[in-house]
């Protein structure tokens, strides 16, 4: 263990306290505060945006471009753990993260955070565009500001309005590619915003006495679980009927539109169970569980027919 104390400011934000002076974290501790799990469902929703946009990419940029969002998205997950550390040292779910646990002092984590966007954002425009470093500029900003620092403390809409920063990438990713934005990857944005509030409402339910016990208003704590289940199953019909625009818009093959259909059946389906399976938590941890199953489904159709070429999914509209 570290002898690095943790404090914490008027505003929740994590403090570090004198210390040792060389620090002892290592660094597995550092990947971890990048949320690994995270980035790789956001780096594969950035490639479907590059993957889908008309025209060729050079693949020296086209590579930089998906590593620039995956620093990106990792930059934003150091930046929430740094202000988050005190809600995660009382929540069973995240007490043993690298700052709680005092293998890495605060500051070194809002270092790391800070020095990593700045990277990814000028790295992107640089080498690639500088209309995709200013999506992805607004994208740290609105995850780390927004999100972490001001919603997630303060609305049980914390989740529904800053999921608007997770839902980014594929449209990023077109722009790095582009140069343009258009309707076509902001209807994969909007598919993903809708997701969200599911997906975490999900986990929500089964970790609902963390959440209460950290102070963090999150859905079941503020609404109950009634209005909560209800909730998950009115997103995930919107979801779903999201899902199928790019089919009705002529952008999406038979390969994405099965893929669509059935996890969507399967999505709603789980949904409706979790609906009429009150104190059943676990059931609601099957759905979270599927929810990152079906939407590295959609988006693997998407990488699949514009790859080899069965549909134009993404086809500038």
């Amino acid at each position: 263990m570290s002898d690095v104390t943790i404090g914490y400011g008027a505003d929740g934000a994590a403090e570090a306290a004198p210390g040792p002076s060389v620090s002892i974290a290592t660094a597995g501790d550092f990947f971890a505060l990048l949320k690994p799990r995270v980035i790789s469902l956001v780096a594969f929703t950035g490639l479907a945006g590059l993957v889908a946009a008309p025209g060729a990419m050079n693949p020296i940029a086209a590579f930089t471009a998906l590593l620039c969002i995956a620093v990106g998205a990792g930059a934003s997950g150091a930046l929430n753990m740094w202000y988050d550390a005190d809600i995660d040292a009382v929540m069973t779910r995240t007490a043993a993260r690298p700052i709680p646990s005092g293998r890495v002092a605060p500051g070194e984590a809002l270092a790391f955070g800070l020095t990593l966007s700045v990277f990814s954002v000028a790295v992107m425009g640089v080498l690639v565009n500088w209309l995709s470093a200013g999506l992805l500029a607004f994208t740290i900003v609105f995850y780390a500001g927004v999100y972490t620092m001001w919603l997630k403390r303060r609305t049980p809409q914390n989740i529904v309005i800053g999921g608007l920063a997770g839902a980014m990438p594929p449209v990023i990713g077109w722009a790095a590619a582009t140069g343009t934005v258009d309707l076509a990857p902001v209807l994969l944005v909007a598919l993903i915003f809708l997701w969200t509030p599911p997906h975490f409402w999900a986990l929500a339910l089964y970790r609902s006495a963390d959440y209460a016990r950290a102070g963090v208003p999150m859905l079941p704590v503020t609404a109950g679980e009634a209005e909560t289940r209800r909730q998950i199953v009115l997103y995930s019909v919107a979801m779903v009927a999201c899902s199928l625009l790019p089919v009705a818009f002529g952008h999406a093959g038979a390969v994405y539109a099965a893929a669509a259909a059935i996890g969507g059946a399967l999505f709603l389906w789980l949904a409706v169970a979790v609906y009429r399976a009150p104190g059943q938590n676990k059931v609601a941890m099957r759905l979270f569980g599927f929810s990152i199953l079906y939407l590295f489904a959609l988006f693997a159709a998407v990488i699949l027919e514009a790859s080899i070429g069965l549909a134009p999914l993404m086809a500038a509209s």
